[in-house]
């Protein structure tokens, strides 16, 4: 509303989106067995704040970029007026750009590759297949209910690809930590 667009998302979706963000996403990373890694670290004061500076710069960089992108694929689709279809495609890129970054909060604040030991996790295979799934059938067969038209093989593909870049970043900046710790 702020630029003047069609909400892109609607009730029902944010709905989804919230329960994946807050509830799914908890429950996976819940799930993760714990690292021995972390007896290695100082202790933290009972007075820290709970979320570090690491974290807020995460936060605040991961949000901005999202934004970003959100925001310029908005912009795309608002040129020719949005189509069921395009809201459709906006609404699964914003999932799918979450579900990718959940497995860099996996692993966050360690240099280890996003699917390491992620076999031994049942309950993040779990959730990551629920939210797939869920997703795909919120698309495919949500209609009017989630204001959504099932897309097509080769949409799917070039959204679960292109959304990907934000694991593929996360990647990047830990494989270089890797190399920097040598």
């Amino acid at each position: 509303s702020l630029i003047g667009t069609e909400l892109p998302l609607t009730v029902t979706q944010m709905l989804w989106v919230n329960l994946i963000m807050d509830t799914f996403a908890a429950l996976a990373l819940a799930s993760i067995p714990p690292s021995e890694s972390v007896m290695k670290e100082k202790p933290r004061k009972r007075t820290d704040f709970i979320i570090t500076k690491g974290m807020r710069e995460m936060i605040f960089g991961v949000g901005l970029l999202f934004a970003f992108v959100l925001l310029g694929l908005l912009f795309y689709f608002e040129q020719g007026g949005m189509s069921v279809r395009e809201l459709t495609i906006f609404f699964t890129f914003f999932v799918m750009l979450q579900f990718w970054n959940l497995f860099n909060a996996r692993v966050f604040g360690t240099t280890d590759p996003a699917f390491k030991g992620i076999s031994k996790s049942y309950g993040m295979e779990f959730i990551v297949l629920a939210i797939l799934g869920g997703q795909f059938l919120i698309v495919q067969f949500g209609g009017a209910v989630f204001r959504t038209e099932p897309l097509d093989w080769q949409t799917w593909l070039l959204i679960v690809a292109s959304s990907s870049f934000v694991l593929w970043i996360g990647e990047i900046v830990r494989w270089i930590q890797r190399v920097r710790q040598k």
